[in-house]
């Protein structure tokens, strides 16, 4: 009868248990690895042999067949060595587990029979905890990470004679000492440093309370970068349901820095101007997350956006309105979170000096430029502001500070949050669907009538006066107020100036 021990697999972020069977049959020696395992699984039978023999026992000499169930899933990655060790240790009665039906293994091995650490921890333990496992054995560089999940017996091992050992109840399980770095909440940068833009900082901070996309342009130098790379430091700190799946997404792309701990930092992403598609949405031989992905629950920053391909900027639409992105390839589907907020930054003609003097663009030069970014993408971004130049040496003219908009920032999402909280799927007001707005932002008849006068005068789409009654429900959570006032959609409507002026340069 073949052996059966425990292990898991990762789609996209989701952990998928996997039961590994061993069975020792009568041939020639070989090893055949089925359950359509990629090349990595498969080259594990090299690995398997060489660290048998070096941890003191007997590879044998017969046909051996290794079946990862279910058979009908892709598998990738090699941390399957750990798992088939031990179930072919144990179906050939080499070693004598004390209890190993609640026990996941995870690890690759070297040859030496090391226990090497991998990627995608995060998601595979939260899997075996919803399994009712109750203890997982893995590397221990991967142990920190697997200890974010509570309710499990965590095993750090360095050998796979390790690993025997504490299955067999020769020894307890090696103590992991757990070393928390310093602690990184401060910024290094502060909104106070932004001066003379009062009206756009107060248009970032509607931006940051709700979750909307926002566009800046105005002449080099004026402080696009500057105020983004700010947006940080205003940001509230991630619930723990958002913190997990972050850390699920940088957990399978290996790119978790900090594995002792969840992440309360909301990430904020800034890929150059030639980015690819792939790298923007994610993609790859295995369909790892893009930068869309990477930066969910937190900022995207497109620097330069109209320098950016149309193609990859087009590749943007249906995440920027699922809030997810689903990567296919032959083997099959990944889907990755990516909802995120949209920060971009651009000149507002070729030159980048539109409205001064020194300006020599043509209106047809000033229409194409613009014109890189799609009428689709537009109409996206939720706030449309020009930037203007300031008086460097006004010295009384000082900007508010990250703490301030913050506290109100805060203010208002906690609000969001207690209005939405029967919605899991809803944390802030950009994403409310039509019907959700329909519940949650009533407009008297003044509000109203002025919308329907916009929507007559510059012909705005569907999808353009959602996001003016959004940004108003901002405005007015800001505030403290309950209702939508005809003040909070006149500011709102104050919000998309490009597309105003659009509508001229035009014609």
């Amino acid at each position: 009868m073949a052996s059966t021990v425990q292990s898991f697999t990762t789609t996209g972020i989701q952990g998928h248990l996997i039961e590994v069977e061993t069975d020792t049959l009568i041939g020639l020696p070989t090893v055949s690895i089925v359950g359509l395992a990629d090349k990595a699984v498969k080259e594990a039978k090299e690995r398997l042999e060489a660290a048998i023999k070096n941890a003191g026992y007997k590879f044998p000499p017969q046909k051996i067949v290794f079946n990862l169930a279910p058979s009908d899933m892709k598998k990738t990655g090699t941390h399957f060595d750990l798992p088939m060790a031990i179930g072919l240790l144990l179906q050939t009665n080499q070693i004598r587990p004390v209890s190993l039906s609640k026990t996941g293994l995870i690890g690759e091995l070297s040859l030496n029979g090391f226990i090497r650490p991998v990627s995608g921890i995060l998601p595979m333990v939260v899997k075996a905890k919803e399994c009712q496992l109750k203890r997982i054995i893995l590397a221990k560089e991967n142990v920190q990470e697997a200890q974010i999940i509570k309710g499990l017996e965590i095993i750090g091992c360095n050998t796979l004679k390790e690993a025997i050992h504490f299955l067999n109840g020769k020894q307890p399980p090696p103590a992991i000492e757990i070393i928390n770095p310093p602690s990184t909440n401060e910024y290094s940068v502060d909104f106070k440093d932004v001066k003379g833009l009062h009206s756009l900082v107060d248009y970032i901070s509607i931006a940051a309370a709700g979750g909307h996309n926002f566009l800046m342009v105005g002449p080099p130098g004026c402080g696009k970068s500057m105020i983004a790379k700010r947006i940080p430091t205003i940001l509230p700190n991630m619930i723990e349901n958002e913190s997990l799946e972050v850390m699920k997404i940088y957990s399978v792309a290996n790119l978790l820095k900090d594995k002792s701990s969840l992440i309360t930092k909301r990430p904020f992403r800034s890929p150059h101007h030639n980015a690819s598609t792939n790298a923007l949405i994610g993609g790859g031989t295995y369909a790892l997350p893009g930068e869309i992905s990477l930066a969910h629950s937190g900022v995207l920053f497109l620097d330069e956006i109209a320098e950016f391909s149309k193609k990859a900027l087009d590749s943007l639409r249906q995440p920027l309105e699922d809030h997810a992105v689903t990567i296919s390839r032959v083997w099959g589907s990944n889907t990755f979170p990516a909802n995120f907020m949209l920060i971009g930054a651009m000149n507002p003609c070729p030159c980048g000096y539109h409205g001064q003097e020194k300006c020599r663009c043509t209106d047809y030069e000033i229409i194409k430029y613009r014109q890189k970014l799609s009428g689709p993408i537009m109409d996206r971004m939720d706030i449309q502001k020009y930037v203007g130049t300031v008086d460097f040496f006004n010295e009384e003219d000082e900007g508010i500070s990250s703490a301030d908009i913050r506290t109100r920032v805060e203010k208002a999402r906690s609000i969001q949050q207690k209005r939405y909280e029967a919605l899991p799927d809803i944390n802030c007001n950009a994403q409310l669907t039509p019907a959700l707005i329909n519940q949650f932002c009533p407009l008297d008849r003044e509000c109203t009538k002025l919308l329907q006068q916009v929507y007559h005068r510059f012909r705005y789409s569907g999808r353009s006066l959602h996001k003016f009654i959004k940004i108003a429900r901002t405005i007015a959570d800001l505030d403290g107020e309950e209702q939508i006032h005809i003040q909070h959609l006149k500011k709102s409507l104050l919000s998309r100036d490009i597309e105003k002026e659009t509508t001229f340069i035009g014609g």
